[in-house]
């Protein structure tokens, strides 16, 4: 396991990578305000807003969910980013499916100003150039790279610097198909895959069987491992080494890719709908 979770302690992952391009970029052509989207326990989120407090910009989340307005604070996510000074735009989860519409653009520049637009996940060309930077000449003795899958991003930047014998398998967190129209927006070859069977029916679900795995995994390993990525992600990998999907042999690198400040606010949910929490 490739640890990127290790890299910084509140940029986590792919997240410090996904970011460290477009902060330069921000700065470069003198934006003073990063803008961004996600929903209520976003990494993307909460990593925005330290960057931009560690980089002198100033935040703006647009989150999914306008109930949220009157209890942001009850949600770790919100709560900490808040506390790093992002300033929160609520909307209705209709709206937020316009976040990238030109008009819906153009009313947040007469809201707030000028600002460096950041997409959700933070997944643009520069996002997955620092993704590239990932592998390393280190990691040319594995055959097949494992990611989870998110918005695309991260994937493709493995994609794009992968040796040529290896194959990168990726996990999605969310239910469906569909993402492969993402990735093909910014990965140049056709080396990889995606395995759709272990997202434990969508974003953001889980239940016992998934936790238990995370918590035994971490009492195993000391590695801890999030629910709605790395957890599905590794749950995925050990069920089909043991369907023997891989050749023998095979040489697997996974990548962790952070993703650990979402566990408070799972717990919270776990709590209320009585299922066992995950360690920390």
């Amino acid at each position: 396991m490739k640890r990127e979770d290790l890299i910084h302690p509140f940029i986590s992952g792919n997240k410090f990578r996904k970011l460290a391009y477009n902060l330069t970029e921000a700065k470069r052509l003198r934006f003073e305000t990063l803008l961004t989207f996600g929903g209520a326990y976003s990494n993307h989120i909460a990593a925005t807003a330290f960057a931009g407090k560690e980089h002198g910009l100033k935040t703006i989340g647009v989150v999914r969910g306008e109930e949220l307005v009157h209890c942001w604070q009850e949600n770790p996510t919100l709560a900490w980013a808040k506390k790093q000074g992002m300033h929160f735009k609520f909307v209705s989860r209709e709206v937020y499916r316009s976040k990238e519409s030109a008009v819906f653009l153009q009313e947040l520049k007469e809201e707030f100003g000028s600002f460096y637009n950041i997409p959700e996940g933070g997944a643009n060309a520069l996002a997955v150039k620092g993704c590239e930077e990932i592998l390393n000449v280190n990691d040319a003795e594995f055959d097949i790279i494992c990611t989870c899958v998110g918005t695309g991003g991260t994937i493709a930047g493995l994609i794009n610097s992968a040796e040529k014998h290896q194959k990168v398998l990726g996990f999605p967190a969310l239910k469906g198909d569909f993402l492969r129209k993402d990735i093909c927006k910014f990965a140049k070859r056709d080396n990889w895959d995606l395995n759709t069977e272990y997202n434990f029916g969508g974003y953001g679900k889980v239940n016992k069987e998934l936790i238990d795995f995370i918590n035994d995994f971490k009492l195993k390993t000391s590695i801890p491992l999030d629910p709605v990525y790395t957890g599905k992600m590794l749950f995925g990998i050990l069920d089909l080494a043991r369907k023997d999907y891989f050749d023998p042999n095979t040489k697997l690198l996974a990548i962790h890719s952070g993703g650990l400040q979402g566990i408070a606010g799972m717990n919270n949910v776990l709590k209320n709908r009585n299922l066992p929490l995950i360690e920390l």
